[in-house]
């Protein structure tokens, strides 16, 4: 399909006298990497909420593949392909690596055998090994999710999101926390996702972001303060002032 598979159009919302996020528009273009960058408090991570239906815009509406989505509910927005990570890592970590995925991957199965014994899920059983090979996680398929390590507990999540197969996957900070190692390795991994998937990013590591990304989205005070590919961001004025107080 042509033209962009993700649109914002006007999004705000309100809390008290706080503009969280303040009429922003833009328009994400298939199977690339767009990244939101911008001091705390600027209005990402409620940007992400806004978008993926866990919270509701006081204003603005979200399109996906041109149609709107206007106060949609989370499983809605699955439903039209979109998936995310949060900046906390949300897994169940009292059960196996696998048995996440498999959770997960379960929406693809149709709807009467999600009652049946978890043999005949072959779909998601298939699925399942499908991301652990892609995620490296095939030694610790039979491992509690609370036992791995943190980048790996992260990278679970990024393949949990993946697994209902969608067009869109919002990664909220996926390498915070991560070493130098984790995270070098993490950001391939992400680049690699564009074979398959749209990825709409949020991270603070400045040197990741320019490594990744294709294009970027500054946020300042719940505004859009700047937008362009890694190089323009990087060199306006405006951003630089943003982040070091100075041009």
């Amino acid at each position: 399909m042509s033209g962009p598979v993700l649109e914002a159009r006007e999004l705000s919302i309100r809390f008290g006298g706080l503009r969280a996020v303040d009429n922003v528009s833009f328009a994400v273009e298939r199977n690339l990497v767009t990244t939101v960058i911008g001091p705390n408090g600027a209005g990402k991570s409620t940007l992400f909420n806004l978008i993926s239906g866990l919270a509701r815009p006081q204003h603005g509406t979200v399109f996906i593949e041109g149609k709107p989505y206007r106060n949609a509910q989370p499983h809605q927005m699955q439903k039209a392909g979109l998936a995310r990570s949060f900046q906390i890592t949300n897994l169940f970590f009292d059960l196996p690596v696998a048995e996440n995925l498999r959770l997960a991957a379960q929406v693809l199965e149709p709807k009467r055998l999600w009652t049946m014994p978890v043999s005949a899920s072959r779909r998601a059983a298939e699925v399942v090994e499908q991301l652990l090979e892609r995620f490296g996680l095939q030694d610790k398929a039979g491992y509690l999710a609370g036992a791995l390590s943190h980048g790996e507990q992260r990278r679970l999540e990024i393949a949990v999101a993946l697994a209902c197969r969608p067009k869109i996957l919002l990664l909220d900070e996926p390498t915070q926390g991560m070493s130098h190692g984790d995270t070098e390795h993490t950001a391939g991994l992400i680049r690699s996702l564009t074979s398959d998937v749209t990825v709409l990013l949020i991270e603070h590591d400045i040197g990741l972001v320019m490594s990744i990304s294709d294009q970027v989205i500054v946020m300042h005070q719940g505004q859009k303060l700047a937008e362009g590919k890694p190089a323009e961001v990087r060199a306006n004025p405006a951003v630089q002032t943003a982040y070091f107080g100075h041009a």
